[in-house]
């Protein structure tokens, strides 16, 4: 899990609010590595005009060969893959730094060549020291705008996947509701049949389920009790539908403190009472939920009235077991399990989330 501390040099290095302070901090280490120009030996400071003359020429060329590097060449070459183009501009742009710099240390009479003998080994040695050292401060500052490029473009996958992501969900949640709600619709339609005082009933907690798909369903997270009573609903009306039919629903831990996103397990509930129809004997839908070492166990059981084969046939391709099982890999990548236990007279789906 990503903390506040992971942000803190990306946010420095694209914030444009920070844009003021990534160049003070530059100036501050283009000032640390030209100030060595006031002093001859370690112990000596000199600061005379010839020599603050000097230092000034010497920190603005060095500003230059970096702002150059950094603005100009890396984006326009380095950034779309001229490589050739980029390291012929970068090497003329670091020879006429040493040049500009020779003549610029001869017009101000920096002092600090007088006791050096001009010989041209000398001469070169300082030529190819110099070219080294601005050759350092190209690729360093290359790198640092490749870094940055490379931040930026993963928080543009990073939001990119995000994006993608919700949509998907956001499709995944589409499906659920109205599957869900043609079902209920299709129990008010038996109720009505059967007898007006118990179609009103439905009615009226219908209003209720509504209610949770229009608000609650639409928000990111809802607090499990709030799920739990949704389907205690659901599972009251297909009671009040059906006369040999039971649930059973328990809990354990402190269910009131787990926020979950919604409709996680409404579909295995549908699936319960949808295959779990007998008109003769009695069914059965348990529900268990359990919050322990910040986990949730949630566990649905339903009784199967019809032979292993139908069963088997009937619950292959529904949508909505494919679209938990989607959700359940965009939410909770590698923190779920779920399993699916099919016996002759029972079906159990066991899913434990990582909270």
């Amino acid at each position: 899990m990503a903390t506040k501390t992971d942000h803190i040099v990306p946010d420095f290095l694209l914030s444009p609010q920070k844009r003021v302070y990534r160049h003070l901090l530059l100036q501050l280490i283009v000032f640390f590595i030209t100030i060595n120009v006031f002093w001859d030996t370690p112990d000596e400071l000199i600061i005379t005009p010839p020599r603050i003359r000097s230092w000034i020429g010497y920190f603005l060329m060095i500003d230059m060969l970096i702002y150059v590097n950094a603005y100009v060449l890396v984006p326009r070459f380095l950034l779309k893959g001229r490589f050739l183009r980029y390291l012929l501009s970068s090497t003329t742009l670091i020879l006429l730094c040493i040049i500009i710099l020779g003549t610029l240390q001869t017009l101000f009479e920096d002092t600090r060549f007088e006791s050096i003998p001009p010989s041209p080994s000398v001469m070169w040695l300082n030529i190819i020291s110099s070219t080294v050292s601005c050759g350092l401060l190209v690729a360093a500052s290359s790198a640092l705008v490749i870094f940055k490029h490379w931040i930026s473009n993963n928080q543009r996958i990073d939001e990119l996947e995000a994006a993608t992501l919700q949509s998907e969900l956001k499709f995944l949640k589409s499906q659920i509701n109205p599957h869900f709600l043609f079902n209920m619709l299709n129990n008010v339609y038996v109720l009505i049949k059967k007898g007006r005082d118990e179609a009103a009933e439905v009615l009226f907690k219908l209003e209720d389920l509504l209610r949770y798909q229009l608000n609650d369903s639409s928000q990111e997270k809802i607090q499990l009790s709030s799920d739990i009573h949704f389907m205690n609903d659901f599972l009251n009306l297909e009671k009040i539908r059906r006369d040999n039919f039971n649930y059973i629903i328990s809990k354990e831990g402190d269910i009131n403190k787990v926020w979950l996103p919604p409709l996680l397990f409404i579909p295995f509930v549908e699936n319960a009472v949808k295959h779990n129809t007998d008109s003769e004997n009695a069914s059965f839908v348990h529900l268990s939920f359990i919050v322990q070492d910040n986990r949730l166990l949630f566990r649905c059981e339903n009784s199967i009235p019809l032979p292993e084969e139908e069963v088997k046939e009937t619950r292959i391709g529904g949508l909505g077991l494919k679209n938990i099982r989607r959700r359940l890999e965009l939410l909770y990548p590698g923190r779920h399990s779920l399993e699916i236990i099919e016996m002759k007279q029972s079906y159990t789906v066991n899913l434990q989330l990582e909270l």
